[in-house]
């Protein structure tokens, strides 16, 4: 059973417009580029976030809950939870060490935003290996610990007085700046076929009432006729 045969069946069950939509926006997906938020609570800069993830098509987010939950205010991230895939840490006692080995396996670079940090900007971070860009809160950024993991340290070029930005605010001028370079680059930064398939059918389970079960029955009946 091919899963590009279960995607086919599933996309007879939704309108065309949706099918247009998935293909579309999937294409642009990329899971080169990812985020990290160390104990950001302020609901408005965590929705704010989900949101701008959606925008530049970041498909994951990683959330180190160590301190604060994690709140999403449904107004302002209009619904961008359902289409990215929210990974939760906050286990144990030590959930930022968890999320950073767990991305490091993966083959991420761990990149820390600092306004700190003297050697390299957004404009200029090696792009060539995959890059996890970690987030911290406004007034204490992030944690020792979190630098002590971090590969990399980036900063965003300001000219003013005020040292720092909003961090919702420092998230989407990051993600713009790193999204334009991957398109203006040669790096293979989009989902592999497998992905695609993969993250259509979520999407699809996900509009579809009974979701799950319908793709379970379509399975068994495309088994069925092996």
């Amino acid at each position: 059973m091919r899963e590009e045969d279960v995607l086919l069946e599933m996309y007879d069950l939704i309108t065309p417009n949706k099918r247009e939509m998935f293909d579309r926006i999937a294409n642009d997906r990329t899971r080169h580029l990812t985020v990290v938020l160390e104990n950001v609570y302020q609901e408005h800069n965590a929705s704010a976030i989900l949101r701008t993830c959606d925008c530049f098509g970041v498909q994951d987010l990683h959330v180190i809950e160590k301190n604060f939950r994690y709140e999403v205010k449904r107004d302002i991230a209009l619904g961008a939870g359902r289409w990215v895939d929210m990974h939760h840490f906050d286990a144990g006692e030590h959930p930022d060490k968890d999320c950073i080995e767990t991305l490091k396996k993966k083959g991420y670079k761990i990149v820390s935003t600092s306004p700190h940090a003297t050697s390299r900007t957004i404009h200029d971070l090696d792009l060539s290996q995959p890059v996890a860009i970690v987030f911290g809160t406004e007034r204490r950024g992030i944690s020792e610990e979190m630098k002590a993991m971090s590969d990399e340290f980036v900063r965003i070029p300001m000219y003013g007085f005020t040292e720092s930005f909003n961090v919702s605010v420092a998230a989407a001028i990051t993600l713009n700046v790193l999204r334009e370079r991957l398109e203006q680059s040669d790096i293979n930064w989009k989902l592999s076929d497998s992905e695609l398939i993969a993250l259509k059918l979520q999407w699809c389970r996900k509009i579809l009432r009974g979701g799950d079960a319908l793709e379970d029955a379509i399975r068994k009946r495309l088994f069925q006729k092996e």
